[in-house]
């Protein structure tokens, strides 16, 4: 009998297990060891399978990463009318620092550290989407500005609570219940903000 489905299971509990310590309790200084003992497997497991305690962070993020891509993709290429399009967006966004309240941070920690990001929007995606905010704008559903200026607004609305979620939560006496409560309750605000009606 194969041992793969064991080897797959075990790979597939290590990665996990990162996720969870590093975009779920923010340990980002978990080691090799704290890892492994977290996932109850030996820690010669982990560099037998990934070689490298970064190199499975690097796909574990990787992987994170990149479902979340694709769920914005799907949306952005919908038929829905814009703001249902953003409305969905910042919806799965949300539930996204939910899963994971320590995902943004962990993405700063990684630009800070100089390992930023390789752009994530095609050309084409990101022209029609300016095109899009245009005809909002002389529709007047939203206040005139550059795309750019209605783009950085919904990012940071969305992004920058989780980004420093640490900071924010200390320095505003929050616990981690009333914070996720917080982030829950964004979605109609930031429309609110981003749109006239």
């Amino acid at each position: 009998m194969s041992n793969q489905p064991k080897k797959d299971h075990t790979q597939e509990l290590i990665k996990e297990t990162t996720k969870n310590l590093f975009f779920v309790q923010g340990c980002f200084a978990a080691t090799t060891q704290e890892i492994a003992d977290e996932a109850g497997v030996n820690r010669t497991l982990i560099n037998y399978y990934f070689r490298s305690r970064d190199n499975l962070v690097q796909i574990v993020f990787d992987e994170a990463h990149r479902v979340e891509k694709e769920k914005s993709e799907v949306i952005m290429r919908s038929d829905l009318n814009f703001k249902e399009k953003i409305s969905k967006f910042i919806e799965e966004s949300l539930q996204t620092s939910l899963k994971y309240p320590y995902l943004e941070t962990y993405i700063v920690s990684q630009i800070n550290n100089g390992s930023c990001h390789k752009r994530d929007v095609e050309k084409t995606d990101l022209e029609k989407l300016y095109r899009d905010i245009e005809k909002e704008m002389d529709a007047e559903n939203i206040e005139k500005m550059e795309p750019t200026q209605f783009l950085l607004n919904m990012i940071s609305l969305l992004v920058f609570p989780s980004a420093v979620r640490p900071l924010i939560m200390e320095n505003m006496k929050i616990n981690d219940k009333d914070f996720d409560r917080l982030i829950a309750d964004r979605k109609d605000i930031i429309l609110r903000i981003l749109f006239k009606n």
